[in-house]
């Protein structure tokens, strides 16, 4: 059997921790696989894709290529075509099918840390990685607070809107970060806030961290931020995003390859991941 090719495709691309994370899942199931790291530019997208990217098993997408990749493929999930967006291509008997890994990995790195998406659930931010965890909580029934910057609430007014037309029975409201008061079930930290170098920096009070029953932080660099660190010094539960790129991954070998991890291996991982990621 020929050795398999995957790749990682971005721009920039820097300092990826993907190739060390795939290639540990490849090991742990058995395949013989590379992983490679391609630096992409926007204007280069589609010539790459005729050239290099079909002749993949398999690849990952990070920006700016998330949304402009799928009109290349030959299909979308349902999850791929309900957020616009694919992070992970499949290329199995000449067809390219587009999946999103994002929600699946963020759901699984809660269930992995016992946090709960019910109750009162506040998300900070609005982009890209808040959509998805918003589309998420929804899904589940749930009602969703965000949390915003002052300049930011022209953003999540018209994400709102957007989540009301999909979701039209949900629940959906916004504060500024400054006005974020009471208990919170969970708070989901879905902004850059706190990520190396800026790592001292968190973003809400010690007030309404000393509020919450349980924070999720999705930035993974550093693999607790201060916000993680001062919610489990409340005694919170808390998790870092390390958990959730892991997840992501093994979501995308079971697209791949059907590949299965055990729990405990996926956590050895991120402990692995995370040793990387601090010696680099």
């Amino acid at each position: 059997m020929s050795r398999k090719k995957y790749a990682v495709i971005g721009h920039p691309i820097g300092h990826t921790m993907s190739p060390f994370i795939h290639k540990r899942l490849f090991d742990l199931a058995n395949i013989d696989a590379e992983y490679s790291v391609l630096d992409i530019a926007p204007e280069n997208l589609e010539r790459e894709y005729r050239n290099t990217l079909v002749k993949l098993d398999g690849y990952n997408i990070t920006i700016p290529h998330k949304q402009a990749i799928i009109p290349f493929l030959d299909l979308t999930d349902h999850k791929a075509t309900l957020y616009g967006s694919v992070n992970t291509v499949a290329n199995i008997g000449g067809v390219s099918a587009g999946h999103t890994t994002d929600p699946d990995g963020f759901l699984k790195a809660l269930a992995y840390a016992n946090i709960p998406l019910k109750d009162r659930v506040v998300i900070l931010g609005c982009g890209g990685v808040a959509r998805t965890m918003a589309y998420e909580v929804l899904l589940k029934g749930n009602d969703l607070e965000f949390a915003v910057r002052q300049e930011d609430t022209p953003m999540v007014e018209k994400l709102i809107a957007e989540i009301k037309n999909t979701f039209k029975t949900s629940k959906v409201s916004y504060c500024t970060i400054p006005q974020l008061t009471g208990d919170i079930t969970t708070l989901i930290n879905a902004t850059p806030i706190g990520m190396s170098p800026k790592s001292e920096a968190q973003p809400v009070s010690d007030q309404v961290i000393s509020r919450c029953a349980n924070v999720f932080d999705a930035v993974y660099n550093p693999l607790e931020t201060v916000l993680i660190q001062k919610a489990k010094a409340n005694g919170s539960n808390a998790e870092g995003g390390m958990a959730m790129l892991v997840w992501q991954a093994v979501v995308s070998h079971y697209h791949w390859d059907k590949s299965t991890y055990p729990s405990e291996e996926v956590e050895k991982l991120c402990i692995d991941a995370a040793k990387e990621l601090s010696q680099r």
